[in-house]
């Protein structure tokens, strides 16, 4: 039997659904750089040869990549995997010393948001106006030579944490105060880069787009205006698998929701897949997952915002399978373990039904905080005041706060930080989906018991 050995991270596709698909394809050993979940555990640990856990801080750079060779020689691995955006470049590196299949080199590319950028503008990808920045003398000099409104983000970041919106050299050093603060506040909660270090002060600040839904979407306005393409690279061959369409982020850039099907026609999909193709091919990335953000403009516009070398996280890569009978996973460990996988001939743009992963934010879809804070308890929680007959809501337990946790209050700058939790949606259309999307992260609070005050 082969054997597969995947490295834990927090972040990336919840355990109870990715371990289950990985140990289908061989033997399933799992090292855990960090404490694993305590929820769930029955549907994934049954399914493993071995589990590790660390004890003590998790280690970085370089001897972070030795213990993954070392643990990987130990169990005789035949391939590395992880779902997390933090353990991509140190799982890449680790398979490279083992001669084994992995991102390769081109991970750095994908993950390090300054390479990106250089390699596309290098390449003609479409992207915005953009300058380094490594302290805040950098950040005065890139508001002097950019087009505000601009935005200041991490340049190892994901999720929106750690970034901020700025109009003009004027805000240079509140925003470089608070955009600091917000990266040692993502570092505190254990979530971070771990191959790099002193990676805090690496930012860049980049002209914010203007995304516009207008000729795009022939019937709801209510989307956002980007989306994000899900795929697979092999042995250097990029395969886009689907679209993925998005709700408006919260005010300023916090993501709600991703939804499958996209919606928008053949033709306009078969642009944003083009486009993303020469985005990816542009990383050379070899064999890895892919997710890519493409910001939909006016007049047929299209910027690609960043791409990653590895699936988007929460659920999407379930909505895949749900909607489009593909299962990315399943097909990435079969790749990486040099399986003949088959892809579609060309990206699938309509499915069967419809599915979105939606967070749980203490602030409603127009980025509204709510007036007063809730605790998260869903045990009498009637899901059908909140959402169409026939939709199933369900919780993401890995991604969601203990029942009985007061929801922390929204801040705007903590980006992903800000997801209470996860809810995994399945609905009959996308319309329909949209609508109850909409309903839950406007009307959730309203269904939660009160926090009571101190006395």
């Amino acid at each position: 039997m082969r054997q597969i050995l995947f490295v834990y991270v927090r972040g990336g596709t919840p355990l109870a659904h990715s371990l289950p698909a990985i140990a289908a394809c061989g033997a399933l050993h799992v090292l855990a750089i960090v404490p694993l979940p305590s929820v769930e555990t029955e549907l994934w640990r049954p399914l493993c040869a071995s589990v590790t856990e660390l004890d003590g801080p998790p280690p970085t750079g370089d001897a972070l990549v030795e213990l993954i060779v070392g643990h990987a020689e130990r169990v005789a691995a035949d391939a590395v995997i992880a779902t997390s955006e933090f353990a991509m470049v140190p799982v890449a590196e680790a398979a490279t010393r083992l001669g084994l299949r992995g991102a390769g080199p081109g991970v750095l590319r994908a993950r390090d948001k300054r390479l990106m950028r250089d390699t596309w503008a290098d390449a003609g990808v479409p992207v915005p106006g953009y300058r380094r920045v490594a302290s805040l003398r950098d950040l005065r000099a890139g508001c002097a030579e950019l087009t505000p409104p601009l935005l200041l983000k991490a340049a190892w970041g994901a999720g929106s944490m750690g970034q901020a919106e700025l109009g003009g050299v004027e805000d240079a050093e509140r925003v470089w105060a608070a955009a600091n603060a917000a990266v040692g506040r993502v570092r505190a909660t254990g979530i971070g880069e771990l191959r790099e270090a002193g990676t805090d002060a690496t930012f860049l600040v980049e002209e914010i787009i203007n995304g516009s839904t207008s000729g795009w979407y022939e019937t709801d306005k209510r989307y956002g205006p980007y989306v994000s393409v899900e795929g697979i690279v092999s042995s250097g061959t990029y395969h886009p698998i689907s679209l993925t369409g998005r709700m408006p982020t919260v005010p300023p850039f916090i993501e709600p929701a991703n939804l499958a099907p996209c919606v928008l026609s053949e033709q306009l999909q078969r642009r944003v897949e083009k486009v993303a193709t020469i985005a990816v091919d542009a990383l050379e990335l070899d064999t890895c997952g892919t997710h890519t953000e493409i910001m939909l403009g006016p007049d047929g516009e299209l910027t690609v915002i960043e791409s990653a070398a590895r699936f988007g996280g929460c659920m999407l890569v379930r909505e895949i399978e749900d909607v489009f009978g593909l299962d990315m996973i399943s097909m990435l460990t079969r790749e990486l373990l040099g399986e003949r996988v088959e892809y579609p001939e060309r990206m699938r743009t309509a499915g069967t039904g419809a599915a979105a992963t939606l967070a749980m934010i203490a602030a409603d879809s127009a980025g509204r905080p709510w007036r007063d804070q809730r605790i998260w308890d869903d045990r009498e929680l009637d899901w059908s005041t909140l959402v169409s007959a026939g939709t199933s809501v369900s919780v993401v337990e890995q991604q969601t706060l203990p029942r009985g946790t007061l929801i922390p209050r929204y801040d705007p700058s903590d980006g992903a930080l800000n997801w209470a939790g996860i809810f995994y949606l399945r609905a009959a259309d996308a319309e329909t989906l949209l609508r109850d999307c909409y309903g839950i992260l406007d009307n959730l609070h309203l269904a939660l018991p009160e926090a009571v005050p101190a006395r």
